[in-house]
């Protein structure tokens, strides 16, 4: 197995490098200096027609020594409208985040307001690691091409005091539930210190399928690693002071995943490292459980037609009471239209709704109902006949 290796001996960073890099991309591995860190691949657009969640771009840089703000922006292009964004922040010290935001880099920054939610926090050996994502992002230059001076997205870390060393790792993401409560899945860190060659992860999680599983590990010491078997890489990078990995993967089925980067750390002494892995999904999506059966023209489908929000494993999101809408998909009528009557929408109760008093005007056979809500997935039932057979 061989490591892919991220250590550097280069001379610290000026406090004013930030500035310079934080809305700019590092550059890659070719064209390397003795004088010059090394930041790992660049930001990038991934072009794709798959349905699921989907890579869109990535953007990082490190080297925040001295700073009180860790930020980067997207420069070679914006995430889309709707889009979520994965924000992790690296750095040493006894600072904290006071905030997280997202802002357009004119000079001033201009705020652009979507929210950032605290998803994983681990700490060890003086250092930090901290994982948001903002879900359904909008209020900014779009469609997705390269933006115009000033029109960068970046997201950034207001810290409580300048800390010894920094970075920022952003990815942006399609195909993520619009609501940040149902996109935030099952998540887990942990640290601990090991020499020469080791594995170590965070643990495992369950994820469902079609959701993203995302990892990122650091280390204090400048060391070679290599991404968990299973997982595509996705960023790798060092600066003087410390070394992160990123890896992903989009899960086919359910189950559980369990993330170990193979690490090659000097013998002596033991080396400390941070790691996490979080599962985020898709949106949640109805299903009838309780399909309409057949019935005569005019009276009511018995029992009453049942739909319910269920998450990426098929469990009822039990916290969702919002409106659903029914309609007829295929329509069956054998001499004219079939009209669909009765409560039309209403508001599930649980993750449950029910639609006790609906009925077909026209015989027919064949006839499917069709379901939808917002920022869901909707549902087509199984066919039905209306008339004596």
């Amino acid at each position: 197995m061989s490591l892919r290796t991220t250590i550097t001996t280069m001379p610290a960073f000026l406090a004013a490098a930030l500035l310079a890099t934080a809305c700019s991309d590092a550059a890659g591995p070719s064209g390397q200096t003795s004088d010059a860190p090394r930041f790992g691949t660049p930001s990038f657009a991934v072009t794709t027609t798959s349905a699921g969640i989907t890579l869109v771009r990535t953007a990082n840089t490190l080297g925040g020594n001295g700073q009180n703000l860790l930020i980067k922006g997207f420069n070679f292009g914006n995430p889309h409208h709707g889009d979520a964004v994965i924000a992790t922040f690296y750095w040493s010290g006894s600072a904290t985040i006071d905030s997280v935001a997202d802002v357009i880099t004119t000079n001033p920054y201009t705020p652009v307001g979507n929210r950032f939610t605290l998803v994983q926090q681990v700490s060890a050996g003086g250092w930090t690691m901290a994982t948001y994502l903002a879900t359904n992002v909008q209020n900014f230059a779009d469609p997705n091409t390269d933006p115009g001076e000033g029109d960068i997205y970046a997201v950034g870390a207001y810290m409580s005091a300048p800390v010894t060393a920094g970075g920022v790792t952003l990815s942006a993401w399609s195909g993520v539930s619009a609501v940040t409560a149902q996109a935030i899945g099952a998540r887990r860190s942990a640290s601990g210190t090991s020499s020469g060659s080791a594995f170590a992860g965070p643990g495992s999680i369950p994820v469902g399928a079609g959701a993203l599983t995302y990892g990122v590990t650091m280390s204090g010491t400048l060391a070679g690693q290599d991404s968990p078997l299973g997982f595509t890489f996705l960023y790798g990078g060092s600066d003087n002071f410390f070394v992160v990995d990123e890896a992903y993967a989009i899960q086919s089925a359910t189950g559980s995943v369990d993330p170990q980067w193979f690490w090659g750390f000097p013998d002596s002494p033991p080396s400390t490292w941070l790691a996490t892995v979080i599962a985020v999904n898709p949106p949640a999506h109805l299903a009838f459980t309780a399909q309409p059966s057949r019935t005569l023209p005019l009276m009511t489908i018995q029992p009453a037609v049942q739909v319910t929000l269920e998450d990426v494993s098929g469990n009822p999101v039990t916290s969702y009471n919002g409106p659903v809408t029914i309609a007829i998909g295929k329509n069956g009528g054998l001499l004219m239209p079939g009209t669909l009557s009765g409560t039309l929408t209403v508001n599930a109760v649980n993750g449950v709704a029910t639609f006790s008093n609906l009925s077909i005007n026209q015989p027919g056979n064949g006839y499917t109902l069709v379901v939808d809500a917002a920022n869901v997935f909707g549902a087509e039932s199984a066919q039905f006949n209306i008339g004596p057979l």
